[in-house]
């Protein structure tokens, strides 16, 4: 895996968990806008909406430098709209970065031809 690629993975992994914080964040405040006073929707939607944008971005790059099956990158896409699947796709996404690497140290070390 060359760095570009590394780098894409990294950004759309450093972006899924918050991006799922800020939907759950504005699932609570849709909640209490409807049952109290406070309403913080705008806010946190605008910062929810930011954090989806970067997300589908970087997941485009991901897709794109990677070249994952289409399989693959709905599955990711599919998390990105899931309350909780942020964390999820941060999950898979380090194994497979970290996976990557001793795949790569490993054909540096000529121990395998992967």
């Amino acid at each position: 895996m060359d760095i570009k690629t590394a780098t894409a993975i990294r950004r759309l992994r450093l972006v899924s968990a918050p991006e799922a914080v800020s939907f759950l964040v504005l699932l609570v405040c849709s909640v209490l806008k409807r049952t109290t006073d406070f309403n913080a929707v705008p806010v946190m939607g605008a910062v929810h909406g930011v954090l989806f944008i970067l997300y589908v971005i970087f997941w485009a790059d991901a897709w794109n430098r990677t070249k994952w099956s289409a399989k693959t990158a709905a599955f990711y896409f599919v998390l990105s709209v899931l309350p909780t699947g942020g964390f999820f796709a941060e999950r898979k996404l380090r194994r497979e970065a970290e996976d990557a690497v001793i795949a790569a140290r490993a054909r540096n070390e000529g121990v395998v031809n992967a």
